[in-house]
């Protein structure tokens, strides 16, 4: 207790502990050091005291953050920063202070990486302004978390802080360098890497005083959805929306951001209501493609059109792309119980978020599925085509529809 009173900062082994918690809840691989949360977690005492000692003292030196490239669910690569276990659990004592100070503060159109907000909130409510409003800004920032200054990110954060130890670790954690796949080490200058604990709270820090508040405050009467650096905003015409979105660009580059050239648009929402004609009439908002849509009327069975969301045809991709590297039809040696153990957690999880909005949309992905279950059959049991169907329908059948998770759809 007398050592904690006299270091230069004031951090308590509870907030490391808490923060290691978290650490070890949200998983992940291991930074440069190869050490992994189990690893780690066999001398918590030492690894969680070694933290707090230097963080209380102000001698923390935040190691090299390990590059991995992973796929974009609309093609090609995008780097992400892998932190070791111990710097992820330091960032997360430093995450959780400042998260307190500023999420009060936070505009209630932001919905990323917030307490009790999801990305189907910030959907839900681009559906219904969409529905109010006929034209849409569709904005996408060029390597926003790449191109953040350090700079203008210090001042933000010490507009909201005066504890010297969150402006000496920000600081820090920014200039960390990198270990690029090739093992050479590279210093950054700029931006701040995707994978960090603290990154996205700094990245809602930045665009909270780039461009939520300065909306609040110049452009009342043009509602948006922002959800990390993923933004779209409603105007009532297209005047509106040009004169706006040029605006948006010029203010922007205040803060070293630059808008994509080609994949900023300007988009009509058309519907039943709004018989006009645009060049984009749909956009991709969180891998929902937002487009006008031909629906049944219940009641009088007559068709008509609605400008909504479904599953977009990059994250249909992107899923038929994961069920093949995680189940490969070949593999006769598995039984039926096996493969669903494997399968039935992702299926899970990519109902559980794309049939929030026109779940027939998700059909194709079911029945993809089915077709690699057949194809096992086919492999397996060495039977014909017309066979393995049957026999993927007897199954269905004996296990009442709940041996796959997307089984349950079918009723």
């Amino acid at each position: 207790m007398n050592e904690e009173r006299t270091k230069s900062f004031d951090f308590s082994m509870e907030e490391v502990v808490a923060s290691f918690v978290i650490v070890k809840e949200n998983k992940g691989g291991s930074g440069i050091d190869k050490e992994s949360i189990s690893e780690f977690e066999k001398d918590l005492q030492g690894n969680v005291y070694k933290i707090w000692n230097r963080l209380s003292s102000g001698s923390y030196m935040p190691p090299s953050v390990k590059q991995v490239m992973i796929p974009k669910k609309q093609g090609g690569l995008r780097p992400l920063g892998i932190p070791t276990v111990g710097d992820r659990v330091a960032q997360g004592v430093l995450k959780a202070r400042l998260e307190s100070k500023l999420e009060p503060l936070f505009h209630k159109s932001s919905y990323g990486y917030r307490p009790e907000r999801s990305a189907h909130d910030a959907l839900q409510r681009c559906k219904d302004n969409c529905f109010e409003y006929p034209w849409v800004i569709d904005l996408d920032i060029k390597g926003f978390f790449d191109n953040i200054s350090h700079e203008w990110m210090l001042k933000m954060v010490k507009h909201h802080t005066e504890e010297k130890s969150m402006l000496l670790y920000v600081e820090r954690w920014l200039k960390s360098k990198v270990q690029l796949q090739d093992g050479t080490v590279e210093e950054r200058t700029k931006g701040t890497p995707q994978g960090g604990v603290i990154s996205p709270l700094l990245a809602n820090l930045y665009l909270h005083h780039a461009f939520d508040m300065w909306m609040e405050y110049n452009q009342k009467v043009a509602p948006f959805e922002r959800y990390a650096d993923d933004i779209v905003i409603h105007c009532r015409s297209l005047e509106e929306a040009t004169e706006l979105l040029s605006q948006i660009r010029e203010r922007l580059k205040k803060f070293d951001l630059e808008l994509h050239a080609e994949k900023t648009k300007i988009v009509y929402c058309k519907d039943d209501r709004r018989k006009g004609q645009h060049e984009h009439e749909s956009f991709t908002f969180l891998s929902f493609s937002f487009q006008p849509r031909s629906l049944m009327n219940k009641i009088t069975k007559r068709l008509f059109m609605k400008f909504i969301p479904a599953i977009s045809e990059a994250a249909k991709t992107y899923i038929r792309k994961r069920i093949r590297e995680v189940f490969n039809p070949k593999w006769t040696v598995l039984n039926s119980k096996d493969i669903a153990k494997m399968l039935n957690p992702k299926i899970r999880g990519w109902c559980n978020y794309y049939r929030k909005s026109c779940p027939f949309e998700m059909n194709g992905i079911y029945y993809y599925i089915d077709e690699r279950l057949r194809e096992w059959i086919r492999n397996k049991f060495r039977v014909r085509i017309k066979k393995s169907v049957h026999m993927l329908k007897h199954l269905i059948q004996v296990s009442n529809g709940k041996l796959f998770y997307h089984w349950k759809y079918y009723s």
